[in-house]
């Protein structure tokens, strides 16, 4: 039985871990709640105390195949016994090539791919960064507010979800412009639900191209077409389709960061698909390698054209991790892209259904199984329920559901893309006993 929570939580043995982790593990991590983990198969979790819990986190949207798949831990084995690294930077190995072949035939880029691989999904935003700058000789770069591109020092420069990501590590990396995202819940600038996308467009042509920033000095746009930390907001098609013209119109690329989006989660392999828009480049990570680190950066094979040693990355490409990439993407080629549209569908559908019995709830939104739950005191005014969202997750926790906050008051369901509709009822059950549990308090 899915969940079973035999102790109360954090268990003894949890606990114990986790006073031992405080002394000597860096207390920049945002741990949410005290789960310690011991194994996990499938959907579920179970902790070291013997709790066992239904995930709708995934390790942050990471664990696409579910955690331990059989085919993808046989990929991980087989590779392992042959050989653990030989840095495909100065050498040269199958895997890392049948995955570069594999890779550009799912990218939705025409005329011929490549690829650069790192270890996560703020180096393939680096890379991403510096190919845009090599490939346009031009410097300056924008991005949007909510975005999430990373930590690293030049990514975190295209970073806007949180101020406590940026704040003491300046000065970042110059040249890097934000514009409003198109959130159609809470539209920006002025604007309707109707015309948020276009109001967006306006702010870069008419605000920042006029005040700020040449066009023909910008190298690149960096957009999420599904925000992930900014909220789980979905970017409306037809945005997508005038940042493609308007990028085209001056030169500049269109960098789609889908590590989070991307490889199955949205329905589609990519979430860029659903707006039939083709991106320049692509940063893929979290998903794409079933909880093994490896980021990518995909680019139209001309645009990839810099010289040996421009870059490069010791670890990035790793055997082990492409051969479970490989495993991963026949996976999701087969049948789980497939199930992340149909069993998120009716996840998205419970959930929103959820709204008249909770006024908690101000906007159930997402693609697949990418969905967000953004909590309100009031639906009138918007009043962003911060505390009462901190308080659903961990209650949702106690009953034995792991889920995510997002943005400032936004719940995200990110489960393994092998979550069964079953599975899904059993989610927006606890989910409900979780709300109801703190509207009796704060609402």
């Amino acid at each position: 039985m899915v969940p079973d929570i035999k102790t109360a939580l954090p268990g003894p043995k949890a606990k114990a871990l986790i006073d031992r982790d405080k002394t000597v593990v860096s207390p920049s991590y945002t741990r949410g709640y005290p789960l310690v983990i011991e194994r996990g198969s499938g959907a579920t979790v179970e902790d070291v105390d013997g709790n066992v819990f239904l995930d709708c986190a995934a390790g942050i949207a990471v664990n696409a195949t579910g955690h331990s798949h059989p085919a993808v831990v046989k990929a991980i084995t087989d590779q392992a016994q042959k050989f653990l690294h030989m840095s495909g930077t100065d050498f040269y190995y199958e895997p890392q090539v049948r995955l570069a072949e594999e890779l550009a035939a799912i990218a939705p880029i025409a005329g011929g791919v490549r690829s650069f691989f790192g270890n996560s999904g703020t180096e393939a935003m680096e890379a991403c960064l510096k190919l845009a700058r090599y490939a346009t000789g031009r410097q300056n770069i924008i991005a949007f507010l909510g975005g999430f591109h990373g930590r690293t020092m030049g990514s975190l420069a295209l970073t806007a979800s949180k101020a406590i990501q940026r704040r003491g590590f300046g000065p970042l990396l110059p040249g890097v412009y934000h514009a409003p995202y198109p959130d159609r819940y809470r539209c920006p600038i002025g604007s309707t639900p109707d015309t948020c996308a276009d109001a967006c467009i306006d702010f870069i042509e008419h605000q920042l191209f006029t005040h700020l920033v040449s066009p023909d000095e910008v190298a690149a746009i960096v957009v999420e077409p599904i925000q992930g930390e900014g909220g789980y907001v979905v970017a409306p098609p037809e945005f997508l389709q005038r940042l493609r013209e308007l990028t085209t119109k001056h030169g500049i690329l269109l960098v789609a960061d889908e590590v989070q989006s991307g490889m199955g989660r949205s329905g589609k392999m990519f979430a860029i698909e659903y707006c039939g828009v083709e991106p320049d480049m692509i940063a893929i990570a979290k998903g794409i390698a079933s909880g093994l680190p490896l980021g990518v950066a995909v680019a139209r094979g001309g645009l990839m054209a810099w010289p040996p040693g421009a870059h490069a990355s010791t670890f990035g490409g790793n055997p082990v991790s492409c051969a479970a990439a490989l495993a991963t993407i026949t996976l999701l080629r087969d049948e789980l892209v497939k199930n992340a549209a149909d069993v998120g569908a009716h996840l998205m559908k419970a959930l929103a259904s959820l709204a008249d019995g909770h006024p908690l709830i101000g906007d159930v939104r997402g693609r697949g199984l990418m969905v967000g739950v953004e909590l309100v005191r009031d639906r009138k005014t918007k009043e962003r329920a911060i505390e009462e969202r901190d308080a659903v997750v961990t209650a949702a926790f106690t009953r034995g559901l792991l889920v995510l906050g997002a943005g400032k008051n936004a719940v995200r369901f990110s489960p393994p893309l092998v979550l069964t509709r079953e599975q899904a009822d059993t989610a927006v059950r606890i989910f409900d006993e979780a709300l109801s549990e703190v509207e009796r308090v704060h609402v």
